[in-house]
């Protein structure tokens, strides 16, 4: 590992005193490698023999780092790769809100995805989930990991905090809002040293100030008694601690008191009354990770709004409130809907592009707040295209766990599905015509298209394998 800065060493040293000599040590050590299961998507147990990792069901630690592009359930989506203090996101949540309620969430900074998916998972499938992402070449990466993930009820936008501070129709609409905020990347020393060639003591203070102007756009979008979560990968007091009391000294926020005693390891710290809790390398298996629960004390968020306006999306009236999407047409509806799952929950609208996207009936209105709010967005679960009378499922169909359960699949070996996601043809051995699942291990890769003489690979390009396959492959 490269040489730490001297600042930076300067700052560990007070905050950790004796404990410093095994901090740095931990930092020469390789991370540790976790992953966390897609509930809804698990195949054969691969878990017997690994570790768990205590702050959220479903995450392991691995042995090793495997080569995750030749696994095919990678691809699939049924596991993500994330960083195991990262996880107990899910463990602070759950200490806060009714994980049994219907709720609005909002991932303010979500790209690439990781605590998208994992809050996804978390909360009920009828909950709404809005991913953001302000930096337009992440929003592709974060759009992909998603689509794996396959949750409906998660959609994506991509702009600044500012806009969602300036749309009036959004303020006093979410539940809970979790801003895993930029920072200077302390806690990513041991995993990249272009992080420790990024950092200096000036990007502290601009990481510090960017982090109160999110935190600042992002608190008037809490409902009454809403949570805000807030998190970096980083251990100073500027980023964190201070910014934490700077929070509930400037807006009407409680400082949330979580409760560790179940967890080695994690340091709660505490400043001015407010609550937040560090992990550090050498006393966790996991990377440098803070993190702060704050719940809105008040209802001023909805000043001025009539009591009776201010219903399930927020503080504006729902009365009349519709999207403005074209409908699909009754008689293509009958043809799509036999392709989803519990089609009858959904409501078919078409692009101009000719892409037919579903949109869960219970989700209508808040698309149709989001609609209004923001122009930059993905809204809905596109699942294909009508060509004359034929319908051609799309690969994000494929991905999702709303695919009919009846739908025809081809099962693959291991080394037919990595041919599958190479985008190379297979010859398989069935009766089945038109249109197949590519299934490994009962996960769904994606669409196979069984001709008399031939099996046609629907694997969208951008999806496919360009690593060579090792030999015994």
């Amino acid at each position: 590992m490269k040489s730490l800065p001297t600042i930076f060493l300067e700052t560990i040293q007070s905050d950790l005193g004796n404990d410093t000599p095994k901090f740095i040590a931990a930092l020469g050590e390789n991370p540790p490698i976790s992953i966390r299961l897609n509930p809804k998507k698990q195949s054969s147990p691969i878990t017997h023999h690994l570790s768990p990792i205590k702050y959220t069901e479903g995450g392991y630690y691995l042995p090793e780092r495997p080569i995750f592009t030749l696994d095919p359930a990678f691809h699939a989506g049924a596991y993500y790769v994330q960083e195991a203090s990262s996880m107990f996101i899910a463990e602070a949540l759950s200490q806060v809100v009714d994980l049994q309620q219907d709720i609005i969430v909002l991932d303010i900074c979500a790209a690439p995805g990781g605590k998208t998916t994992l809050l996804a998972s978390l909360f009920t499938d009828n909950s709404f989930l809005l991913a953001n992402e302000v930096i337009k070449s992440r929003v592709e990466v974060l759009k992909e990991n998603v689509m794996k993930w396959g949750y409906p009820n998660v959609f994506i936008s991509n702009h600044d905090t500012e806009d969602f501070s300036n749309a009036e129709i959004l303020r006093g609409v979410f539940d809970v809002i979790v801003i895993d905020a930029p920072c200077s990347g302390e806690g990513l020393f041991r995993k990249d040293e272009r992080a420790i060639d990024e950092w200096s003591p000036d990007n502290v203070v601009l990481c510090a100030a960017r982090q109160k102007r999110i935190l600042t756009n992002a608190v008037p979008l809490l409902k009454p008694n809403g949570i805000l979560l807030y998190s970096t990968c980083t251990y100073n007091h500027f980023e964190n601690m201070d910014n934490v009391a700077w929070l509930t000294q400037n807006f009407d926020l409680q400082s949330v008191k979580l409760d560790i005693n179940a967890f080695d390891g994690i340091v709660e710290k505490e400043k001015a009354g407010a609550f937040g809790y560090q992990f550090y390398p050498h006393r966790v298996k996991g990377e440098g990770f803070f993190l702060a629960v704050f719940k809105l004390k008040s209802d001023k968020n909805m000043a001025g709004r009539h009591p009776d306006k201010i219903g399930t999306a927020g503080g504006v009236s729902t009365k009349n409130i519709s999207v403005p999407f074209q409908k699909l047409p009754r008689k293509q509806i009958d043809i799509a809907s036999k392709w989803i799952h519990n089609a009858d929950n959904f409501d078919f609208f078409l692009k101009p592009n000719g892409q037919v996207f579903i949109i869960s009936k219970k989700h209508i209105v808040h698309i149709a707040l989001i609609d209004k709010a923001l122009k930059r967005k993905s809204i809905g679960l596109e699942i294909g295209e009508f060509k004359g009378q034929d319908f051609i499922p799309s690969h994000e169909l494929a991905l999702s766990n709303l695919v009919a359960t009846d739908t025809p699949s081809l099962f693959l070996s291991k080394k037919e599905a990595l041919k599958y996601l190479k985008k190379e043809n297979i010859e398989v051995n069935t009766s089945l015509q038109g249109w197949a699942l590519a299934k490994y291990e009962g996960l769904n890769l994606g669409w196979m298209k069984v001709l008399k003489n031939r099996v046609n690979n629907y694997l969208p390009k951008d999806f496919r394998i360009r690593m060579d396959l090792p030999r015994e492959h």
